[in-house]
């Protein structure tokens, strides 16, 4: 958050941390007072006179019966403002969808956002137990889960370091999460094409992920399933990885024909 400007430039990056801080997810941190200032590097003071104006235009909201922030109404309203970045989006979307249809799983679109990957939809299969460790809108460190995962193995090799060695003291937050092991994950999702978390972001889950390259050079969003650990074996999980790689060779064809509408 070290920011030599002093004009409004720096408020506006302060808040706007602060925005993605209330966001973020980060093992079970509550966003109060204390570790939004903390995680953002800003005095208490600080963070509390910009936590007062983000609520006073309705970006953030204050919770007074858990005295946690949450995102503001403001926020999700101008979320749903329609351009052509948000219209591009609807193809990978729809393609979350047949892959929570086919696999019967709770599945995720993640795209990359700086250090972090944002869920950007959620689409939950027909069974009564669902998982859903990530809602829509929130935000979590490359690395952490197995969207994010992919989306790191992405990257160049010194970009990826950088991330990793930048976001390593938040690993705490989880149990089984350290550099090494970010690392050995990124490197087998490199290597197989898929990256896989076996209970390191959240106990008890697994989850399978794959990035995409939608927009960019470099995978710039990720398709990924969570389910609770008991319920894999190895051939759910070959079964998992066909339907993404079919849905996501169908979603590409698509678009490469101008046509909305998969094979």
């Amino acid at each position: 958050m070290k920011d030599g400007n002093q004009d409004g430039t720096q408020a506006i990056r302060r808040a706007a941390a602060i925005l993605k801080q209330i966001a973020h997810v980060s093992g079970d941190a509550p966003k109060n007072l204390r570790t939004i200032s903390e995680a953002v590097g800003l005095p208490r003071s600080t963070t509390h006179r910009i936590l007062k104006s983000l609520t006073d235009t309705g970006l953030a909201a204050y919770n007074a019966d858990t005295r946690r922030y949450e995102v503001g109404m403001l926020s999700y309203e101008l979320g749903l403002a329609v351009s052509d970045r948000v219209l591009g989006l609807a193809p990978w979307t729809a393609c979350v969808d047949r892959v929570a249809e086919r696999a019967n799983v709770t599945t995720y679109l993640m795209r990359r956002s700086g250090f972090e990957a944002v869920c950007i939809h959620k689409a939950e299969g027909r069974t009564v137990i669902r998982v859903i460790p990530v809602e829509v809108g929130q935000r979590r460190y490359l690395g952490v889960g197995a969207g994010a995962t992919a989306l790191l193995a992405g990257l160049p090799d010194a970009t990826a370091e950088r991330v990793i060695a930048a976001i390593a003291p938040e690993f705490d937050a989880f149990e089984s999460l350290s550099a090494d092991s970010v690392r050995d994950a990124m490197e087998r999702a490199r290597r197989t094409g898929f990256a896989e978390s076996r209970g390191q972001a959240y106990s008890s889950i697994y989850g399978l992920g794959r990035g995409v390259k939608a927009f960019s050079a470099e995978p710039d969003l990720a398709i990924s399933i969570a389910v609770h650990a008991q319920d894999v074996d190895d051939a759910r999980i070959a079964a998992w990885k066909r339907i993404i790689d079919d849905e996501i060779a169908a979603t590409q064809g698509a678009r490469h024909r101008g046509d909305d509408t998969p094979e």
